[in-house]
Formats: C-alpha cells, structure tokens, sequence
C-alpha cells in the first residue's frame, strides 16, 4: 500500500467519529435521557480506559519477562505519560473553575476529545506499522475495526452536549480533535516504528480519560436518576466491548 493510500485511509478511520456526532443535536427534554445519556459515555470511557491501560502494559510485561533494559524505560514513559494525562487536565479544570464555577459541557465534550484523540494517535500508529510492513490485509482490517470502534467513541464526546444548542461547526471541531490524530498516527507508523511513542501516547489517554470519568460522574450524580444511570453505564459499556470484540474477530 502507497504512502498516500495509507494517509487516506487512516483519515477516513478516524473520521468516522464524526458519523456519531450527531447524537448531541438529540434534544433530550427529561433529567433521565439526560442522565442516560452522560452515563453512556461513562460507560463507553470505562471501557476504553480499560483497553487503553491492556495495551499499555503489554510492552511493560514484556520487557520484564524478556529481562529486557529497556523495562524501567518502558515503565518510566507509561507513569509519566498517565501523570500528565490526568494532571494536566486537574489544573486546568482548576483554572476553568475559577473563572465559572464549574466546567461547561462545551468544554467537557472538547476534553473527552481529547483523551480519545491521543487514544486515537496510537491506534494511527498500528494502521501505519502495518501498511509499511508489507500487511495489506492486516491494515485493511483495522482501518475497518478502528472505523467502527470510533463511531461509538464519538457518543462519549456527544453526551455532555445532549439537550443544549450546538453549532454543527463545533461538533465538527470536536470531532476532528478525536478522530484526526488518527491521520497523524498513520502517517508516523508509516515513516517510524516505536513501541515508547505508543506507550507514551496511551498512558497520555488513559490518564485524560481518567480525569473525564470523574467529571461526567460528578455531573450524573445531580440528576437523581439512578437507574437510568446505571443502564447507561452498563449499555455504553458493552457497546465498547462488541465494537472491541469486531476488533478481535477481523484480527487487529
């Protein structure tokens, strides 16, 4: 497969997120379709920090049982990659807050972008190694199950924004922050291999996602709405699982 033929279709990988997007022009009238709503994203996050942190640590593991050098490199770049995933965003909620008193949904929507954006450069990654390497179908295949799996991706972004007015150009944005550095990642697997850049980017996601599920937990607790809540997470979930499981089915 042609450099440029990667690029395209790593772009259209992760662009389709953008196919979920409109999910937040739903206009959701009761404090438990809201609360639904914001619990599916929970759930869908849960998820793919759970994927995130698998992914994470398997290099880690590896590099211990192979008595590898580069284990505590390996291990170093994932604690720090995680901190600064999680703590940048505290400070800059903390900021946020002094100015409002607490974080809008715009910019929740826009934060939960970007812990899937970073998330989304290492599955990049995968489709460019693949295609360098000569793995035609390989990379077909995960342009197809990354495609698929970031569809579902996209109502964690479009949750917070359920019920409020929001411009199509803003979800365009906000989609273009979680789906594009899917085209980044291609185009960096595609020139250079590195197993500490995909640690590095996936401990950056999962402490970003880290930070988010606790902002939209915060949020559902208002709405009192417990059972709707906890179908929410159940469902966004497993919806994350069969969208992994499609994954593992086509063989990425």
């Amino acid at each position: 497969m042609s450099f440029s033929q990667t690029l395209i279709l790593g772009a259209i990988s992760g662009l389709t997120i953008l196919l979920g997007m409109p999910l937040a022009r739903l206009r959701a009238v009761s404090k438990g379709h809201q609360s639904f709503l914001n619990a599916l994203a929970i759930g869908v996050l849960f998820f793919l920090f759970v994927d995130v942190m698998e992914h994470t640590f398997e290099p880690v593991e590896h590099a211990l049982e192979e008595g590898s050098s580069v284990f505590a490199l390996f291990l170093f770049v994932l604690i720090l990659g995680f901190s600064v995933g999680l703590m940048s965003l505290v400070y800059y909620g903390r900021n946020a807050m002094r100015k409002e008193r607490e974080i809008s949904p715009e910019q929740l929507a826009l934060l939960i972008a970007v812990g899937i954006g970073l998330h989304n450069f290492s599955e990049g990654l995968a489709i460019g190694n693949s295609a360098v390497q000569g793995e035609l179908k390989l990379a077909l295949l995960l342009i197809v199950g990354f495609g698929l799996h970031n569809i579902t991706e996209a109502f964690g972004i479009a949750a917070p924004l359920a019920g409020r007015k929001v411009s199509w150009k803003f979800l365009f944005l906000a989609g273009l922050i979680g789906g594009g550095p899917n085209l980044i990642g291609t185009l960096i697997g595609y020139r250079y291999n590195s197993e500490i850049l995909s640690v590095l980017f996936l401990a950056l996601a999962a402490g970003a996602i880290v930070y988010v599920i606790g902002e939209l937990l915060a949020i559902g607790r208002r709405f009192e709405a417990h059972a709707w809540n906890g179908w929410g997470i159940t469902i966004g979930f497993f919806l994350g699982l069969t969208t992994d499981l499609v994954l593992v089915a086509v063989g990425a």
